[in-house]
């Protein structure tokens, strides 16, 4: 049978770096890795591609169509998805991703036939096969379908470490970037991870203990990226100071010359410093690193096994290395004008090459949920504000204007000072720093600052809106 695979066009942020982490569509291209061999696979990336859904199924003809979704872009999957079901009622429409995995009820929709919430080469076979066949898709794990009324069958599970077929999105590779790499592929190495942090929902997704993948299977899928850039999204792939040095050693021993990015924690960069210095001399151009905060308090609440001093300590090391921080915070929605003052010279303290903020934002599935549903700005289904870029929780020391204020100050205090201006015009190019810069204005202009919000009757969201 034929099978489209779609990523939705891009969702633009305004205050975000997100437009610098254009991937490919990974997951995409494990889903063709397996499927393939079976039947005729195609991807269409609409973030690069400027065609109509409905134009390429009726020049391909697929029998499904299946569309990948975080939150931010969820109505974007149902609006593809309506357009298929309109035009062509008999293509069977799939929607999966994280969006899916964090609240699969986002698609019950007329214009969904199936949900993945999570993927195994085993459901996917199984469904693909069944489907081919003709026959009624049973409940599958993983797997909930209309004609089920969405049901689950209760066993819970995460998505499986596949490989990708990157010959799947040849035709778009030269478009694919990483805070200023281009071309840049992702990889992962290991799925998981062990420190849980209570505002992150990835390790929900993967599973709570790293499951690295064998040192050879690594290697050969480093050897078969053309890209001379390769950014690993592993949770922490510095975590393991003995696997980063085996994974040294076989680049050195295989000759292999790339630029790397990863994820690090700032507690591996401070037990692993031999073996992220010895990365470093393989490649390892930058890491993108979790800071958080200034606040010890903060840490406790995120459950963040690190500190205020090792965010400096870690800091240093990376750059007596010459290797670049791409810091990252969390806005707590109860910081005070104190604390935000006390961010931004610990900001100073760090000096990372580049600072991005996200204001604490507690998705469904996190336990952050529960604890400040009372005081959600806007409803859990009103899914294109779950950006990472609004405010979603209604401060409590200062009032919401007074609080964007604040990020707005915050972003061009990174904007203007903090990042370094060199290089980001280096990275970026002029015309990428001055849209950062105007991307920051737009917070005046935030959908949030109509004055009934800032009225203490406005009324709260709860999880049944």
């Amino acid at each position: 049978m034929k099978i489209l695979l779609v990523r939705s066009a891009r969702m633009k942020q305004a205050i975000t770096l997100s437009e610098f982490m254009f991937a490919e569509p990974i997951g995409l291209e494990c889903v063709y890795g397996v499927l393939k061999t079976k039947h005729a696979v195609r991807i269409l990336d609409l973030m690069v591609d400027n065609v109509a859904i409905d134009d390429v199924c009726r020049e391909w003809q697929p029998d499904a169509v299946g569309i990948t979704s975080l939150c931010v872009d969820t109505q974007n999957a149902l609006d593809l998805a309506r357009r298929v079901k309109a035009q062509f009622p008999a293509i069977v429409t799939i929607v999966g991703g994280t969006q899916a995995f964090m609240a699969p009820e986002a698609f019950e929709n007329p214009c969904i036939d199936h949900i993945f919430v999570y993927t195994t080469s085993a459901n996917l076979t199984a469904f693909f096969a069944i489907l081919q066949s003709g026959s009624e898709i049973p409940v599958l794990n993983g797997i909930r379908s209309r004609s089920h009324g969405f049901a689950s069958n209760g066993v819970a599970g995460v998505n499986e470490y596949l490989v990708p077929d990157r010959s799947s999105t040849t035709a778009y590779r030269a478009h694919y970037s990483y805070f200023g790499y281009k071309p840049c592929a992702i990889m992962q190495t290991s799925q998981g991870c062990r420190q849980h942090c209570a505002f992150c929902f990835r390790w929900r997704l993967e599973g709570g203990m790293e499951k690295p993948q064998p040192m050879d299977a690594v290697i050969q899928q480093i050897s078969s990226i053309n890209e001379s850039s390769i950014m690993v999204f592993d949770n922490d792939l510095l975590h393991d100071g003995a696997r980063l040095n085996k994974l040294c050693a076989r680049l050195e021993t295989n000759g292999i010359k790339k630029n790397f990015m990863c994820y690090g924690s700032v507690r591996a960069v401070l037990a692993n410093r031999a073996a992220v210095a010895r990365f470093a001399g393989n490649g390892l151009r930058a890491v993108l690193i979790g800071y958080e905060s200034f606040s010890a308090q903060d840490f406790d609440h995120y459950h963040k096994p690190s500190s205020p001093d090792d965010n400096l300590a870690a800091a240093a090391i990376l750059r007596s290395l010459g290797v670049d921080a791409w810091g990252s915070f969390i806005l707590h929605p109860d910081w005070d004008t104190a604390d935000f003052k006390r961010f931004r010279r610990h900001l100073r303290s760090l000096r990372p090459k580049v600072a991005s903020l996200s204001p604490l934002t507690p998705f469904l599935r996190v336990p952050f949920y529960e604890s400040y549903e009372h005081r959600l700005l806007f409803p859990r289904n009103d899914y294109g504000k779950w950006s990472f870029s609004q405010v979603t929780i209604r401060p409590s020391r200062m009032s919401l204007r007074r609080y964007y204020y604040e990020v707005l100050k915050s972003n061009l205090y990174i904007n203007l000072w903090s990042n370094s201006i060199l290089y980001m015009v280096r990275k970026f190019g002029v015309g990428t720093v001055l849209r950062l810069l105007t991307g920051s204005l737009r917070i005046l202009l935030s959908p949030h600052f109509p004055d009934e919000l800032h009225k203490p009757e406005a009324v709260r969201y709860s999880s049944a809106a």
